[in-house]
């Protein structure tokens, strides 16, 4: 009964009518069923709460599905776009985008993150590329999402994320944001916030950092309005800071850039509490009070303090080739001008840095598929509805011509064109309002783009101008008032804007001086920033070099007005969209209250009606969503008849159609016309020939291997009996030898033995002579009989293969003495193979040795858990009956890395430990970076680690805590004291410092990694020159990583001006201390005068 009352594809309702839709969504959401189809469409309403049906099992039913077996959800839109990428959905390999839209807070930034975490899942390649692209999304939240009397985490930017693909695995990733609000940063209307970063700054930064970037209390703060959260709050806000840090570490950020970005924010937290006062001049000057404000301001952008007071009070200009600089009264204006262009560029530059980091490493010719997301701010109407509103709202009367387009508009004009019988669906088109917008020379923009141009131009000249040029248009109506005021009839209602600020926000200019001042600072980002160049869809374009001379194309670059940028980049967006097969996503906001498990009929009815839902559900229900050409369609399922070589025409579609059970179809005249479910079943029958030749293929394959190894069985066979063959005629031909010697021999005996009687007979007779006395011989000594024992033939062990873990073929190597004709006829030796290994193994180790071995050592001893390069199944003979969690270290053998080891709940574990650009170490697959190794260790002792989250519990290796179990490092590390001993005695006076840890460590792991029989003195061929100079160079390197690796953080990067900053925030202190004690003194007279009085 609940499956009749509560479809879950609107378009299969028997009544269609609004009371009955909105009846369905509500029920629907009642039960926490916030997901609902329209064919192919999916309707999700934002529940405001936390709900079970994320979870990884869930994540894991959608992957590869069939649509009808799950629920709806936000995965199989997901999975759906993969598959359709893919090409195993009905059309072939295609570019993909996913379109989601709806009102602010109406959960698309959620939907976006929840659609990117299941593509990840579908095309997981053990690869640390899609953590790094998960981490994006919160990084990109933080700097660009604020909180807005409609949504806590409202987007303040548009962003469409391109996910490039090469097969099945993603190779890399691309945003593309559009028209970030700038004006937040020195401006908020009641009830809403600044960016989120400011607050997240201030309440993760612990008090030493504060004191390095200088910030102060964040009431102090005019562009934070003087206010902060509440203390559960600012916990919340300390955990998103440090989420935000390890996105930067996980995406590639250096840990000085990070450094100076937070300076950078703070000093336009700093610039906004420069306050200015009237001179007898009626010029504007820097107050007083606000004097340390300038001069901390000017130590976090890393400028002079004269050089910035000069750009904010003066204004410069040329006059035949002489500058000349005037005092002006829009200091105010200036300074809130700077605070909004260095946010923008900050943002712009993160956005070129993620790009540049997570860019396909492919080569230029690889074809690459896409799939892209498009999630962008929702339709606004607020009680004052500024430039940024205007831009908003075009943006999303642009989707929604998009979704008419695809939807009706290509749908109706096909079915008119092939002569198939259809009744017309009318629709509210919108086309005549982005006329309205974007029409030349006579548009909305194009006029604030002409009167942009006018310096002397104000907002109520360009309100008077679209009064007289639209005031006969049906979607804009004139509203009278001394405000400039006008409204738009936008498609989803009335919405009135204030042209207050318009021409200034749309001109968006930087003063030169400013330009110039900042290019030339000595922050490195900041010089970067201001240096770098626009592209005509408002993109920021770092440059190589630093400093760049004034006469750069930025001038001619940056004349493009805001509102030309966002048009052009709308364009670019719509173009890559219109190429790529649609998912579109519809969200709905049930309140406006932000409250779970209400529901406001009449605000979701407007929405629905709005979106055209309705008309929807008509032509997804009677329509056909899928039409594909003959030649299309041929080419695709031809092979549904098992028949080759068809011709691809209208005869070979129905053929293939007649031999499947497939109905509700129509033929055009040059093309087939499908409702939305006909995909799947076709792509169900490709799917069974699909098992099907696979089957095939196995048992040709079994056969052909199994036709092939008997083969060589009987080749080994009659190798062996030839060889034992040759082996009895060799036995024999050397006992037929050996008997022919000893007859020999016993020949020559006999005949010696008849010569020496001979010669006795002869012999005259003499009386016998006594002969000397002989020494005794002594015994001689036993000859020592050096035996070599003779390596044992091993056969190779196959291990398990498995993505999580890193995988091997063999473990023992083959040994290359195996017999001659047997090892060519199984495998021939690859000497090629066998280089590169060889050559791999070299460079890891001189890897370690260059880069590794003195961040992982403290005071020249290896941590208790390393154990240098070792094998798989050396770290597995150590970790047999170690308690479970037990652990070690390995150096990876062919590549750049560690390995880490474990003993799990029923198998030994291993999981490869990257070392990123960025010189943070991430196991592969979590998505937390680290300092070090021991940082790393340390975190996976308390927090376990995925999938299967255990402990790491006890090192592997140590059975004590100075000396190590393995007997290299033990044989090692003996060594190390005597040779660094002897090393001080040969050179007492300068070369004394040779025996640190770092330099002691180096010798080790150079003797360590040294083969046996091996010379460890790798320099004894070196002059005694160069000798010294290497000796020199490596202290200083041992010394540089001794500080680098030193807890206290003494060589951590700083603040380019960090003495200027303390300095200033003294002097703000003492001026505050300063005002506070004159209040406690005039508030003390006035008690005291009116105790007086009183008397």
């Amino acid at each position: 009964m609940m499956e009749e009352n509560l479809p879950e594809d609107l378009a299969n309702l028997s009544e269609l009518d609004e009371k009955t839709l909105l009846e369905v969504l509500t029920r629907r959401f009642t039960q926490n069923l916030i997901y609902t189809y329209i064919g192919d469409i999916l309707v999700a309403i934002n529940p405001f709460k936390y709900l079970s049906i994320y979870e990884k099992a869930v994540s894991e039913r959608y992957k590869c599905h069939e649509k009808k077996s799950l629920p709806p959800h936000i995965f199989a839109v997901a999975d759906r776009a993969y598959q359709s990428m893919l090409g195993r959905l009905a059309t072939g390999p295609k570019n993909q985008c996913i379109v989601i839209s709806g009102e602010s807070g109406a959960g698309k930034t959620e939907s976006t993150k929840l659609l990117l975490r299941h593509i990840m899942e579908l095309c997981k390649a053990n690869s640390q590329l899609e953590q790094q692209i998960l981490q994006v999304n919160p990084l990109l939240e933080a700097f660009g999402n604020a909180q807005t009397v409609m949504n806590d985490n409202s987007s303040r930017f548009g962003k469409y994320i391109q996910l490039r693909f090469q097969n099945s695995s993603v190779k890399g990733a691309k945003i593309n944001e559009y028209l970030l609000e700038k004006s937040r940063v020195v401006h908020q209307d009641e009830g809403e916030q600044n960016f989120h970063i400011f607050y997240f700054m201030l309440a993760g930064i612990s008090a030493e950092d504060k004191e390095i970037y200088g910030l102060l209390d964040p009431t102090r703060y005019r562009y934070l309005n003087g206010r902060f959260g509440q203390d559960g709050m600012v916990q919340t806000w300390c955990v998103k800071y440090a989420e935000v840090s390890n996105a930067m570490d996980m995406v590639g950020f250096e840990e000085q850039e990070k450094v100076d970005m937070m300076t950078i924010l703070a000093g336009i937290l700093s610039l906004g509490n420069i306050t200015f006062e009237t001179t007898d001049s009626d010029a504007l000057k820097v107050s007083e009070a606000s004097r340390g404000w300038l001069k901390a301001t000017a130590g976090q952008f890393g400028v002079q303090e004269e050089d910035l007071l000069k750009s904010l009070t003066c204004t410069t200009s040329m006059t035949r080739g002489e500058a000349i600089q005037r005092l002006h009264n829009q200091q105010q204006g200036r300074r809130d001008s700077i605070a909004k262009v260095a946010y923008g560029r900050v943002f712009g530059w993160i956005v070129s840095k993620v790009n540049e980091l997570l860019a396909p490493k492919v080569d230029w010719d690889v074809e690459l598929n896409e799939i892209g997301i498009l999630d962008i701010f929702g339709f606004e109407n607020f009680a004052v509805n500024r430039f940024e509103q205007l831009c908003i709202n075009l943006a999303n009367e642009q989707l929604q011509y998009f979704f008419n387009h695809h939807i009706f508009l290509m749908e109706q004009k096909e079915y008119k064109e092939e002569g198939i019988t259809w009744e017309t669906i009318t629709y509210k088109d919108n086309k005549p309002i982005l006329d309205l917008f974007l029409t030349k020379p006579i548009g909305i923009l194009s006029l604030l783009d002409e009167q942009s141009a006018f310096p002397q131009a104000t907002d109520r000249d360009f309100v008077d101008k679209l009064n007289s040029k639209f005031k006969t248009a049906p979607n804009f109506e004139v509203v009278r008032n001394h405000t400039p005021l006008f409204t738009i009839v936008h498609y989803a209602g009335k919405v009135q804007y204030n042209a207050s600020g318009f021409l200034e926000k749309n001109r968006d200019t930087i003063p030169a001086n400013i330009r110039e001042l900042f290019i030339n600072s000595v922050t490195p980002l900041l010089s970067v920033l201001f240096a770098a160049t626009i592209s005509r869809t408002g993109t920021l374009m770092p440059r190589k070099a630093k400093l760049q001379a004034a006469e750069d194309n930025f001038n001619s670059t940056r004349k493009q007005s805001v509102g030309a940028q966002f048009k052009h980049s709308l364009a670019v967006l719509m173009e890559k969209m219109f190429a790529a097969g649609p998912h579109f996503v519809r969200c709905i906001k049930p309140n406006r209250s932000k409250q779970p498990d209400q529901l406001d009929s009449k605000l979701v009815m407007d929405q629905l009606r709005y979106n055209g839902l309705m008309e929807t559900i008509r032509i997804r229900r009677d329509g056909f969503s899928w039409r594909p050409t003959f030649r299309e369609f041929s080419e695709r399922y031809n092979i549904l008849l098992l028949k080759p070589d068809l011709p691809l025409d209208k005869s070979s579609c129905m053929s293939i159609l007649n031999s499947t059970e497939l109905s509700g179809w129509k033929c055009g005249s040059s093309r087939l016309f499908f409702k939305y479910w006909h995909q799947e079943e076709l792509a169900r029958l490709l799917e069974r020939l699909g098992r099907a030749a696979l089957v095939i293929q196995k048992n040709f394959r079994a056969r052909i291997c199994r036709r092939r190894y008997l083969s060589l069985l009987t080749e080994i066979r009659r190798q062996r009996q030839a060889q034992r063959e040759r082996e009895e005629r060799e036995e024999e031909e050397r006992r037929r030898q050996q008997l022919e010697e000893e007859r020999k021999r016993r020949l020559e005996e006999e005949r010696k033995r008849r010569l020496e009687v001979e010669q006795e007979n002869l012999r005259p007779a003499s009386p016998p002579v006594p002969l000397p006395r002989k020494k005794k011989p002594e015994p001689r000594p036993r000859s020592v009989l050096t035996v070599v024992p003779k390596p044992s033939q091993l056969a190779p062990v196959p291990r398990p293969r498995s993505k999580l873990f890193e995988a091997t073929p063999f473990d023992n190597e083959l040994n290359e003495n195996v017999h001659l004709d047997v090892s060519l006829v199984l495998q021939p030796i690859d000497e090629e193979r066998i280089k590169e290994k060889h050559l791999k193994k070299t460079n890891t180790i001189r890897w370690f040795k260059e880069t590794q071995v003195r961040k992982l050592t403290r005071d020249g001893e290896f941590p208790s858990w390393f154990h240098g390069m070792i094998t798989r199944r050396q770290a597995e003979d150590l970790l047999i009956n170690k308690p479970l969690g037990c652990f070690l270290v390995r150096v990876g053998q062919s590549r750049e890395g560690f390995t880490l080891s474990f003993s799990g709940a029923d198998r030994c574990r291993h999981y490869m430990v990257e070392m990123q650009s960025n010189g943070k170490y991430v196991i592969l697959g979590e998505d937390r970076a680290h300092s070090s190794l021991t940082d790393l260790v340390q975190y996976h002792t308390q927090v376990g680690i995925k999938p299967f989250m255990e402990l790491l519990t006890v090192p592997c290796g140590q059975m004590c805590d100075q000396e190590p179990d393995y007997e290299e490092l033990k044989a090692f590390t003996s060594s190390s004291s005597s040779s660094s001993s002897s090393s001080a005695v040969e050179h007492p006076t300068e070369d004394q410092d040779m025996d640190t840890g770092s330099q002691k460590v180096h010798l080790q792991m150079q003797r360590l990694f040294l083969p046996p029989g091996g010379n460890s003195n790798t320099e004894s061929h070196k002059p005694p020159v160069l000798k010294r100079i290497s000796d020199r160079r490596r202290r200083v390197e041992a010394q540089m990583e001794h500080k680098e690796d030193d807890p206290t953080g003494e060589t951590r990067p700083f603040p380019r001006l960090y003495p200027s900053i303390r300095l200033a925030m003294r002097e703000i202190q003492q001026i505050q201390q300063h005002f506070q004690d004159q209040i406690k003194v005039s508030s003390g007279k006035a008690s005291s005068s009116w105790k007086r009085t009183d008397a």
